[in-house]
């Protein structure tokens, strides 16, 4: 059987996406609770998360829009320039992100909704490449901020004090 973690680790990386971009926005999740914390540390949590079917399947997807999107070969225009504008009231993204974050509890939930609107990192990246380069990142954002959002909370879950 192919091994799906890393291909979707090959697949984010084609988009300007390293899993230790991944950890740094779970850090920054972290950070109030866990001032010492470095990213090194969240890697683990990024990988566990990376080897779920659903996320990778989330992934795959996601990217495959994106893509289609970007390079003109969806059949639907109006969905093609809503994703290629990321459009404020389109909301199919955050579900897919939701879906994610749904395997890790409800930190995980408001993680995503709380780095999803602070655009951190890598998410602020590839947001602004989707503005300034006409790079379609609709759904890459989401799934990045998921991601981290259920490393994030994979940790804080295993944290003993």
């Amino acid at each position: 059987m192919e091994d799906y973690r890393t291909k979707c680790i090959e697949l984010l990386e084609s988009r300007g996406v390293t899993v230790n971009d991944i950890a740094d926005c779970a850090r920054f999740l972290q950070a109030d609770y866990h001032v010492d914390l470095k990213k090194e540390e969240l890697l683990e949590s990024v990988m566990s998360v990376l080897s779920k079917r659903e996320v990778q399947n989330a992934i795959m997807t996601g990217i495959e829009l994106d893509v289609a999107a970007e390079q003109g070969y969806m059949k639907d225009k109006d969905l093609a320039k809503i994703l290629t504008r990321d459009e404020g009231l389109y909301g199919v993204d955050e579900v897919l992100a939701y879906g994610i974050c749904n395997l890790y509890g409800s930190i995980a939930l408001t993680n995503f909704g709380f780095i999803d609107k602070k655009k951190y990192g890598i998410i602020a990246k590839l947001n602004e490449d989707g503005k300034d380069t006409g790079t379609v990142n609709t759904f890459i954002d989401d799934i990045v901020g998921a991601i981290a959002a259920s490393a994030a909370s994979r940790f804080a879950h295993r944290w003993v004090k």
